[in-house]
């Protein structure tokens, strides 16, 4: 059987503000991270991810690690494009002689994955800059079926139609039950895994799409829940109203909250609209806090980008939350904001399109957080959900501060 790798092309590490602190294989595309369902559609473990220096600490539970430039990629593995969110049902070890030959695979007209016949050196594929067209070999290039990422924003553009794809397939997967006290709106499929707890008096509006609540969530009552909606493992659902949103594992959610992404263990624990905005994982927000998803002239919104600003072609578009972000109360966010990995903002309206990664104040010109500072508080946040910050996670972040302060 050969052997997963994900791999972080040169246009997946410009996914800021996200790609200081993870590798984009790590990042959720509907309900499930990216590098899982990879996994899941080839039948295999990853065994590495090839992404820049600073991510060679990265330690999540279930990740694989990082592939050094001098390492070598066995003959015979599967490399696959971390931009490339496969879907679900696909299948790429298995079915046709075909697949099961291929020296390559692709969606439109650009490879996806290929499965290399010869060892490969992987400083080759260090910079990013090597299209994976350039490994593909011999057999040909069988076609499978997912969704391209040109941008971050695609997470949040992409969203509702992979949910609605997503949603019945993971739930055929698993073990559902009934849904009893709560009531059921619309025509589309309401799922609740075994040891999800919803309370009385709380409406799952389907009439726009599925909603799959899993296994240790708890929606409490006079909650709204309008598909297609997905409420992860051990979230906190504490009142009004999310809609069309991707809830990740153990977060906590009070407010109105729609067309966002929670990745996990973040927490929203009080009122405060947040509209077609991604969330990385240990974020904050601050009782009041509130993104603009919509220009008052309805235009395109413009975002940041390591290459400049760029106009999304999004409506709506709210604000990209980096990992461990923190904001203050009555924090409001204009529409495609940044909020660069570990910024700790507070004072109100935040002016700034891009607030660089470790920022701290209440507008610029920022001053940077002190790196000793934040790594304790990430460690004592973490420590509330019985989470130890690992020392190769503490030394990815010194190692992102670091990358952060030499771009500045």
């Amino acid at each position: 059987m050969s052997t997963l790798y994900l791999y972080d092309d040169a246009i997946a590490r410009e996914f800021e503000p996200f790609v200081l602190t993870r590798p984009v294989s790590e990042l959720i595309a509907g309900v499930a991270i990216i590098r899982e369902r990879w996994e899941g559609v080839t039948g295999q473990k990853a065994a590495g991810f090839i992404a820049p220096k600073h991510l060679e600490h990265f330690d999540e539970p279930g990740a694989p690690r990082w592939v050094s430039p001098d390492a070598t990629i066995p003959a015979g593995s599967l490399i696959a494009n971390s931009r490339f969110v496969p879907a679900l049902d696909s299948s790429i070890h298995a079915g046709t002689a075909q697949a099961k030959e291929a020296g390559a695979f692709h969606c439109g007209d650009e490879n996806c994955a290929v499965r290399t016949t010869d060892s490969v050196p992987c400083s080759r594929l260090f910079d990013g800059s090597l299209p994976l067209a350039a490994l593909a070999h011999g057999s040909g290039s069988h076609p499978t079926t997912g969704e391209w990422l040109k941008a971050p924003w695609d997470l949040i553009g992409q969203l509702v139609d992979q949910l609605t794809q997503d949603i019945p397939h993971l739930a055929s997967t698993l073990s559902v039950e009934p849904v009893t006290d709560a009531t059921i709106i619309g025509t589309y499929a309401v799922y609740r895994e075994a040891g999800a707890h919803i309370e009385p008096f709380v409406v799952l509006d389907a009439t726009a799409g599925p909603i799959l609540i899993r296994s240790g969530a708890t929606v409490s009552s006079f909650s709204r829940i309008v598909g297609p909606c997905y409420i992860g493992p051990n979230a906190i659902v504490v009142g009004d109203a999310i809609r069309a949103c991707s809830i990740g594992d153990t977060c906590k959610v009070r407010g109105e909250i729609s067309n966002s992404v929670m990745l996990g263990y973040t927490n929203k624990g009080h009122t405060g609209f947040v509209g077609h905005s991604y969330l990385g994982r240990w974020v904050n927000l601050g009782a009041g806090t509130t993104t603009s998803n919509l220009k008052n002239t309805y235009g395109n919104v413009q975002m940041w980008t390591p290459s400049g600003l760029r106009d999304t072609g999004a409506q709506f578009l709210g604000t990209m939350f980096g990992d461990h972000v923190k904001t203050g109360i009555g924090s409001m966010l204009t529409t495609g904001t940044i909020l660069g990995a570990g910024a700790n903002i507070y004072g109100g309206r935040v002016d700034s399109k891009c607030v660089p990664p470790f920022a701290w104040g209440d507008g610029e010109p920022y001053e940077s957080y002190e790196i000793d500072k934040f790594i304790e508080v990430a460690q004592r946040m973490m420590a509330r959900r019985d989470v130890e910050l690992s020392d190769d996670a503490a030394k990815q972040l010194w190692d992102a501060y670091a990358v952060s302060r030499r771009a500045q």
